[in-house]
């Protein structure tokens, strides 16, 4: 992160120009592309956040979104990466954890796309939500998009890799909306499977906010695809990390990690981790 400074943490990515969604506009693999993740009048939720809330990262009319940006032309396409940003649930740090990661993947020939997911005052299950929206997206444009539809990874970095995991342990496959809101209405993207083949925790775990699961059951029961983590030794939840990878380990969980040293909480692409992380993740897409 030495070319950004502190601040751009908290810089927001461009939300759509118009109200182009996920349902209402084709993909477009020519250049970035901003999509609303969920039409203006049907987005599930359990939480009221009305407009005279404030204090939050997000005005009380927010829209999850996701920003597309395709492989660099003339690579092979390898798969898609979905890509969540860490902030505490406080905010999104885009410019200092996915952009620069999302720049680094797509060299290497993957279709990256990072979601825009709801923040506080919002909860992480509708969160999750929006991460299986985008999920079902690139499934159901898997050929637009020149990939297997089984070759999706969703990673995040802090906050960003919990919420990827709390898709994967509640709210992939078949759960849709309904699950949190009774006024949701299904619409056609719904009836694809939110599935993803690989997961990527960048000094993240699966659990809560600051608190790992060393819940073999519930870990188990999630049927969690292979992951891979990278994190530093001076990060204050390294032993978290230690134990739930060790966790995962003895559970027979396919795991890989980088472990970087002497290296603290919040390193974004930094680290030279993000070419290991592509090579893993080749192999994992081949070997299903």
């Amino acid at each position: 992160m030495s070319e950004l400074s502190y601040g751009d943490q908290y810089r927001k990515l461009p939300e759509p120009e118009s109200d182009q969604t996920v349902m209402n506009t084709a993909p477009d693999t020519s250049g970035i592309q901003v999509l609303y993740l969920w039409e203006k009048d049907n987005m599930p939720s359990s939480t009221v956040f009305s407009e005279d809330m404030d204090g939050y990262f997000d005005e009380y009319d927010f829209r999850p979104y996701v920003t597309a940006m395709p492989a660099r032309e003339g690579t092979e396409i390898k798969g898609a990466v979905v890509l969540m940003a860490g902030g505490a649930y406080q905010f999104r740090g885009n410019y200092t954890d996915t952009l620069p990661t999302a720049a680094h993947l797509r060299e290497l020939g993957f279709q990256t796309f990072i979601v825009d997911y709801r923040l506080r005052p919002y909860t992480q299950r509708e969160g999750a939500l929006d991460v299986a929206r985008a999920v079902r997206f690139i499934r159901s444009n898997a050929d637009v998009y020149g990939i297997d539809p089984e070759d999706i990874a969703v990673m995040g970095y802090s906050a960003g890799g919990i919420q990827a995991g709390e898709f994967l342990l509640n709210f992939d496959e078949d759960v849709n909306g309904s699950v949190l809101d009774g006024r949701y209405v299904p619409d056609e993207l719904d009836s694809v499977p939110a599935r993803a083949s690989a997961c990527g925790m960048i000094y993240s775990f699966y659990g809560r906010l600051s608190v790992a699961s060393m819940d073999e059951e519930e870990l188990r029961k999630g049927d969690l695809p292979p992951t891979f983590y990278c994190y530093g030794t001076e990060d204050p939840f390294y032993g978290q990390f230690e134990d739930q990878y060790e966790l995962m380990q003895d559970m027979g969980a396919e795991v890989s990690r980088i472990v970087l040293e002497d290296w603290p909480h919040g390193f974004g692409g930094d680290g030279g981790w993000v070419e290991d992380y592509a090579v893993w993740l080749e192999q994992i897409f081949n070997e299903k």
